[in-house]
């Protein structure tokens, strides 16, 4: 188990419906972190962008995408952690994706389509919660709209962080920013969000608000809104397990079961 996990967010503009320039752009951002770290987190749809348009943009698991991530895992020995537009068959996912070093791939595919703008449409939802285990820490990632919904995101699991990478909208920041803290509270975990920002080409605007909180809700990052920026942080085993011990609070969390 390792004590410490040295995390890198970064938050960035999008190439509208745009692969390579997508994937030419974060090669530059992952490659001009000095640090050492353990994981870097990209945001939802790192490749295109919120786009319908599946079709125009879809890769496989073994794509280019996946195929240069696991070549930057390999130089960099961080995992990487994204979401982008998958196709399986006939059918579409934004999936996220968890790369390891080794070249290890563990993916969730997002539970809950945004039907506001037609996602459920176009993508077929998850059906299952992924809990990865990296380093000792046991991650839960999630995407986006996910975030609205506290039940699929509860910590049944003894999680230690939940993480979020998203496309979050200008007009609804102030939700964003109160569910991630709320996230981390109420299930005594790290939480994580990873938004965009910029303008889409249907003239929506992102103003990033990435941040992370501890366990008790507290942020400790300092990512300025509305500009692209790479901050790292420290999470600490230490303190999840100082301040569960204390608190106790999962021990009286409800049992419920889940229809999927």
């Amino acid at each position: 188990m390792q004590e410490d996990l040295k995390v890198a967010v970064i938050q960035s503009n999008l190439v509208w419906e745009n692969p390579i320039q997508n994937r030419l752009h974060f090669i530059d951002k992952i490659n001009s972190i000095s640090e050492t770290v353990d994981v870097i987190i990209l945001p939802e749809m790192f490749t295109s962008g919120f786009t319908m348009n599946a079709e125009a943009v879809a890769e496989t698991m073994d794509g280019e995408t996946i195929n240069l991530l696991k070549e930057l895992t390999a130089k960099t020995q961080a995992a990487i952690i994204g979401s982008l537009i998958v196709k399986v068959n006939d059918k579409f996912y934004n999936r996220l994706v968890f790369v390891k070093p080794n070249g290890d791939i563990a993916f969730y595919n997002k539970r809950h389509g945004f039907s506001l703008a037609g996602e459920d449409k176009v993508f077929t939802s998850g059906t299952e919660k992924v809990i990865v285990n990296y380093k000792g820490w046991a991650i839960c990632p999630l995407i986006c709209y996910d975030l609205r919904f506290p039940v699929w995101a509860r910590n049944t699991e003894d999680y230690d962080v939940v993480l979020y990478v998203a496309n979050w909208p200008k007009p609804r920041i102030s939700a964003w920013d109160a569910l991630l803290k709320a996230r981390a509270i109420e299930n005594m975990s790290y939480s994580i969000g990873v938004n965009r920002v910029g303008l889409d080409a249907k003239n929506y605007e992102y103003p990033g608000h990435s941040a992370v909180y501890d366990v008790l809700g507290e942020q400790i990052t300092t990512i300025e809104p509305n500009k692209e920026q790479i901050e790292i942080v420290t999470l600490s085993k230490s303190h999840i397990e100082k301040h569960r011990r204390h608190l106790g609070f999962l021990n009286d969390k409800d049992k419920f079961s889940l229809e999927v």
